[in-house]
């Protein structure tokens, strides 16, 4: 059995360290640190300085950094408490721009771009809600209207390509058996999340209180093996485990609504953004195809699917112009077309299963990368900035994915 690498690890770690704090040496330039990770990443990996390599056991770190960024998605849902209309509305707008996604998937695909319809299609209707919730909180737009459109935009983009993740990188059993298996899990999922709500038997409650604060941590424990359980079962009937993870998310987050949530939810924050989520984002720079990205055809498909970033979710957009004005409507475009996190997921899982070329795959990234550091800005010039109160920002510094 081969050795781990530790001086590879050791240096990833030093990698996550340095992109946390050069993402915010100048308080006028605040840097998604998810970019600054995979930038690093790209400069210690085999493409440039070849300084460090992944292994089985970097992979294996790695992939528990990616369940815990879909766990945190679900945690993010439950959190923001977005009012049912609004969630109503983003899920409609995410219906048209997965329609308009999965059409030019299907243009992109005849045009012999090396990647299944679908999985572009999905890949351009997602949305980054947890890297834009610290944005739009530190611009003061969060309690606006804007804000609110943005939570329920998000909020679509994140959970729906979550599910058709799941289901279509899958295909085990086919269409209809993957249909019923998923409203079997669901069934699971909403017993777990009951069970969360209602049965709190006293003694466990208070042994969960005493521990928040003791070595004990129960109630992480708890949360982690939730996490662990909700995977294992969607792997187990035939889902990818990013649906487990994210369900998990869900139960743990309505389990977390008492006094004490906020703390263990710090707690399991600290292990996943603090250790294996930017170990995810690190590897994933390392096992980077620069040389792909940097060739012209590969720069003109950055570019390409930068430009449909946009247009695919600035479509859903329209449906908040009566409410929003022309100006806003724009801005809440720019807004929900930021989306990296679950681009870097959606083709390292479909890569891994053959779905998509590696060149594809880079400009894919490379496209989300740019949106991250681009279109926020845009959007909150469009709309313009409000000042936070202190609670907000200080907020907003805590959470960066």
């Amino acid at each position: 059995m081969p050795q781990p690498d530790v001086s590879s690890l050791v240096l990833i770690l030093l990698v996550s360290s340095l992109a946390a704090i050069t993402s915010r040496l100048h308080h006028r330039l605040v840097l998604p640190s998810i970019v600054v990770e995979i930038a690093l990443g790209i400069l210690i990996g085999p493409d440039v300085f070849d300084f460090a390599e992944t292994d089985p056991y970097i992979e294996f770190l790695s992939t528990i950094g990616l369940v815990f960024l879909f766990f945190f998605a679900g945690l993010e849902v439950i959190e923001r408490k977005v009012p049912r209309a609004t969630l109503f509305r983003g899920t409609e707008g995410w219906a048209i721009s997965i329609a308009v996604a999965l059409a030019v998937g299907v243009a992109l695909e005849g045009a012999g771009v090396e990647a299944e319809w679908w999985l572009l299609g999905v890949a351009l209707a997602t949305t980054a809600l947890g890297t834009l919730v610290p944005i739009v909180s530190d611009s003061g737009l969060l309690p606006t209207p804007l804000g609110r459109a943005v939570l329920g935009t998000g909020v679509a983009g994140e959970f729906w390509p979550i599910v058709v993740i799941s289901v279509f990188l899958t295909g085990v059993y086919g269409a209809g058996a993957e249909i019923l298996l998923l409203i079997g899990f669901g069934c699971i999922v909403a017993l777990a999340a009951t069970t969360a709500l209602r049965a709190r038997p006293t003694g466990v409650v208070r042994v969960l209180q005493e521990t928040v604060h003791t070595t004990g941590q129960a109630a992480v424990r708890l949360s982690i093996f939730v996490l662990a359980a909700l995977v294992l079962l969607a792997r187990d009937v035939g889902f990818d485990f990013v649906l487990g993870a994210f369900a998990a998310g869900l139960v743990v987050g309505l389990a977390l609504e008492t006094p004490e949530g906020a703390v263990v939810r710090m707690r399991l924050e600290g292990i996943g953004f603090g250790f294996l989520i930017p170990i995810y984002f690190v590897t994933t720079g390392m096992d980077f195809d620069l040389d792909s990205l940097l060739t012209t055809r590969g720069l003109v498909l950055a570019a390409i699917f930068l430009a449909l970033l946009l247009v695919v979710r600035g479509a859903s957009s329209l449906l908040w112009l009566r409410d929003l004005g022309r100006r806003e409507t724009a801005a809440l475009a720019f807004f929900g077309a930021t989306g990296l996190p679950l681009i870097v997921a959606t083709v390292d899982i479909g890569t891994d299963r053959g779905a998509i070329d590696s060149q594809v795959g880079a400009s894919l990234i490379g496209a989300g990368m740019c949106s991250v550091l681009f279109f926020p800005l845009v959007a909150t010039a469009l709309a313009g900035s409000r000042r936070a109160a202190p609670a907000a920002v200080a907020e907003a510094e805590f959470r960066e994915y």
